[in-house]
Parts: C-alpha cells; sequence; structure tokens
C-alpha cells in the first residue's frame, strides 16, 4: 500500500461493476459504473489507472471483496497490469458499513468507497497466490466435501424411509450404515421385491444369503457377517411399517443406495487424487509425522488453508479456521469464552475429522485431552477439549509444513524449550 498509489475500490457483482478511485483520505478522485462481466472489467481497470495518473498517482492498488470466484479474475486481470491487489473481508464490511452511519444502508456506490477506506486503514490482507498445484487441491478438497455431504444425506434419507416403512430393519445390526453386510443385504432386498417382502421371505434364509455373499463379492468383500444376514432375513417376517408406502420407498432406497455408492467410489478416487498433489508437494512425508493424522486427513486440512507459509503465525491459522477462543470481560465481570466462528467453516470441520485419529494413536493429544477433562480447576467439557486439541493440531501443522521439520514429541509438550514438561503445545 504505498502512498504513491491510489486505491480502486470495486463492488464485484454479475454484470454490474462499481468501480470508484479514491486517495488515501478517502477523497473520491472518480466513479464509474459498468455494465459488463468480470472478465471484461480491463478497460475499467485502465479507465482508474489512467484517473490515478492524472491525479499523480504512479500506480494503483485494486480493492475488492473475496465474494465468489470474481475476485479471482480482477487478481489475474490486476497481474497482467502488474498492479497491486488486496482483498477486504465480507465480515469487516458488515461491520464497519454499520458503523458508517448506524444505519443498514447498502448501495454498490457506498460498498465500493467503503471498500477503498478500509483498505486506506490498512484493514485489508494478501489473498493467497495463484498456484496451479494448491489449487487444485483446494478444487479437489471442496470436491470431496461435496461427497461426504452426499454421503451423510444419503443415510440420513435411508434412515427416515426405513422408519417409516420398515423399522425392523436398523434393528438387525448395532451400527447398520457402517456395515457392508448390511447395505450390501438391504441392496438384495430393494433390487429384487419392490416393497414386497414376502416375495424375498420366500427365497429361503440359504438361497438369501448366497445372493448376500455374491452383493459383497461385487463391493469388493468377501465374508459377510452371518449374524445380520440373518437377522434381516427374520425382519421381513416383521409387520412393522405403512404398508402403502412401501413400494414406492424401496424405489427410493434403491436410488439413494446408488448415490451413495457412487459417492463413497468417487470419495476414493478424490481423495487418491489428493493424497499424489501432497506427494507432488513432497509434504507427505513431513505430515504423516504427525502420529493419528492420516494423509488424507492432512491434505483435507491443506485444501482449505492452502501453503501455510502465506500465514504470518500460527495462531493466525487457528483464527483463520475460528477455532480460536473468544474473551468477554469487563471490570469484574469475566463472561465465558467462546469460539469466534469467523473464518473457513470447512477447515473448522477438517481440523475436527482429525481430532478422533489423533485421540486415538497420538499418545500427546490424548493425554492433553485426558488433562483437560480431568483436571480440578476449569475443567473442560469432552467437546471444548477436542476444540483445543483441534487447534493444536493446526498450529503444529504449520510448525511442521513451514520449516520443513517433522513433528517432535518432546518439542510438542515443551520439553524442548527448558519448562516443566507439559501435556501438550
Amino acid at each position: 500500500m504505498p502512498t504513491s498509489n491510489a486505491i480502486v475500490g470495486i463492488d464485484l457483482a454479475d454484470v454490474k461493476q462499481m468501480v470508484v478511485v479514491c486517495d488515501h483520505d478517502s477523497r473520491v478522485l472518480a466513479r464509474r459504473t459498468f455494465r459488463c462481466k468480470a472478465w471484461d472489467l480491463g478497460p475499467a481497470l485502465d479507465w482508474a489507472a489512467g484517473h490515478a495518473a492524472r491525479h499523480g498517482f504512479t500506480g494503483v492498488t485494486l480493492a475488492c471483496e473475496p465474494t465468489g470466484h470474481r475476485w479471482r479474475i480482477l487478481d489475474q486481470l490486476a497481474a497482467d497490469r502488474g498492479m497491486s491487489f488486496v482483498c477486504v473481508q465480507p465480515t469487516m464490511s458488515a461491520w464497519a458499513r454499520k458503523s458508517e452511519d448506524l444505519t443498514f444502508d447498502k448501495t454498490d456506490d457506498k460498498d465500493a468507497v467503503l471498500i477503498a477506506r478500509m483498505t486506506a486503514q490498512l484493514r485489508c490482507y494478501l489473498p493467497e497466490p495463484a498456484d496451479e498445484t494448491w489449487g487444485r487441491l483446494r478444487h479437489l478438497g471442496n470436491r470431496r466435501d461435496e461427497l461426504l455431504e452426499i454421503h451423510g444425506s444419503s443415510v440420513h434419507r435411508l434412515r427416515d424411509l426405513l422408519e417409516c416403512v420398515w423399522p425392523a430393519a436398523l434393528a438387525t445390526a448395532a451400527y447398520p450404515f457402517r456395515s457392508t453386510t448390511w447395505v450390501a443385504a438391504l441392496a438384495v432386498i430393494t433390487g429384487r421385491d419392490g416393497g414386497d417382502l414376502d416375495r424375498t421371505r420366500r427365497l429361503g434364509a440359504d438361497r438369501f444369503e448366497r445372493m448376500v455373499r455374491a452383493e459383497m463379492v461385487r463391493r469388493g468383500k468377501v465374508r459377510p457377517c452371518l449374524r445380520i444376514v440373518r437377522n434381516l432375513f427374520t425382519a421381513l417376517s416383521d409387520p412393522a411399517g405403512v404398508h402403502t408406502h412401501r413400494p414406492g420407498a424401496f424405489e427410493r432406497i434403491a436410488w439413494v443406495l446408488g448415490d451413495w455408492d457412487r459417492a463413497r467410489t468417487q470419495q476414493v478416487d478424490v481423495e487418491a487424487q489428493m493424497v499424489a498433489v501432497l506427494d507432488e508437494l513432497e509434504l507427505t512425508h513431513l505430515v504423516t509425522t504427525i502420529p493419528g493424522l492420516s494423509p488424507v486427513g492432512a491434505a483435507a486440512i491443506l485444501a482449505h488453508t492452502g501453503d501455510l507459509r502465506r500465514f504470518t503465525s500460527a495462531r493466525a491459522v487457528v483464527k483463520h479456521a475460528g477455532l480460536a477462543p473468544r474473551e468477554r470481560m469487563s471490570g469484574t465481570f469475566t463472561g465465558k469464552a467462546r469460539l469466534t466462528g469467523a473464518g473457513r467453516p470447512e477447515l473448522r470441520t477438517a481440523a475436527w475429522r482429525a481430532v478422533w485419529g489423533c485421540l486415538q494413536t497420538n499418545k500427546v493429544y490424548a493425554a492433553r485431552y485426558r488433562h483437560l477433562t480431568t483436571r480440578e480447576t476449569n475443567k473442560l467439557k469432552a467437546t471444548q477439549a477436542q476444540t483445543v486439541i483441534a487447534g493444536a493440531i493446526l498450529r503444529q501443522l504449520h510448525a511442521v509444513v513451514v520449516h520443513r521439520q517433522a513433528w517432535d514429541p518432546a518439542i510438542a509438550t515443551g520439553h524442548a524449550r527448558g519448562q516443566e514438561p507439559l501435556v501438550a503445545a
């Protein structure tokens, strides 16, 4: 943000782009509305550069909100012209908009000026630089999140449908949707009887078992759990359920099972590609030195952080995920600390998922979790302690990637600093 540069605030939209040229005192030197797509903003940038030059500035700094993917287009247009480019957080803009005149006024003109003013106040940040490899990892991570969402929604739909038309099936296994045998048997039933359970029951237990075995082989497994197979066959005689809805519901169940299978197959392929990108970045051997953190889990986190070297500190990564604590204190009052919740929710979810594997196999994190949940003063609940572990994973992953140094349990527990042994950093 050199003082020799004018500030160009741009409020991006679909076909209407508001462009203002301001100095560092937020005085508007020129403004204009361009009715075009983001890809056609090249002449607008040239127009802004011309006005900046006429007012004595040697260059311009572009600023916008990173909404959608239009800001990436503007980033490329600015790079082609050798212009500086920064972004302003939309949340910051919303707060500043209310503080302007204590109203909720929102217009394109005001928003563009507000973006320029916040940039002059240095309330902006440098966006992640464009990189093909990191960009591909981010898109793969987003695709994996979509497939996991399909997976989860399919389970909920299957449960709802079965509770309506055949509730006995859900009681045949402790965790039915985690059992390949149960899913294979359900696929056999929905694929042949169309809701007429008597038709499958007339097959007999032995023939039904052989069909389930064949379905298991098709799904890449060999040995079914015979207890679940027999329980499902017995449940075929259970009269509970809305019989009039069974034909339509079983048809939907077959469709949902197909969506679920496709999502799981694509998820395996996407995760393999994510690990391959991690290998290309030469990070797999580093991130897997953290016990309990799988290559897929690390790739999922890095897909939403981008290159961790762009963060000034490990705490900045935690803030980026919205896992930093938010304190409330005033005078003698001390409120309850909560998470900020700001930042990238996808990153927060990826870090949260990594906690479960780490608590099982990482002795440092497991000891830290036990300490937080069992100490006598300020004892945390289970979810609060898991949140602390999620933040520790992000901080230590930042150290591992930035310094290119394998994870060391001694450093993680504070022994290397000559302090008293801590449970975890």
